[in-house]
C-alpha cells in the first residue's frame, strides 16, 4: 500500500504551452508546462529536417575507415 502524503499533486489535464500558445494537455505534476520544442514544430516530425555536413565529417569518416572511393588521379601534363 502506498504511503499517504508523500506523493506530489497530480494534474491530469496539465496544459503544455509552446511560444505562448496551448498545444496539448498531458498528465503532469505541474499544472502548466512551457516548452521550446514539441512534435508539432520539430523538424524531424514535420518533415523539414535537413542533414547538413558542414565540416566534411562524413568524408573524413569514410577516409578514416577506408570506405571512400579512390579519387581519380588528376591528369598530368606531359612535355616532350
Amino acid at each position: 500500500m502506498a504511503k499517504s502524503d508523500i506523493h506530489p499533486t497530480w494534474y491530469p489535464e496539465a496544459k503544455v504551452y509552446c511560444d505562448g500558445q496551448e498545444v496539448m494537455t498531458v498528465g503532469s505534476t505541474k499544472p502548466e508546462l512551457h516548452v521550446d520544442v514539441w512534435s508539432g514544430n520539430h523538424p524531424f516530425y514535420t518533415g523539414t529536417q535537413k542533414i547538413i555536413d558542414t565540416e566534411g565529417r562524413v568524408e573524413r569518416f569514410l577516409r578514416k575507415y577506408g570506405m571512400a572511393e579512390a579519387a581519380p588521379a588528376a591528369p598530368q601534363d606531359q612535355k616532350a
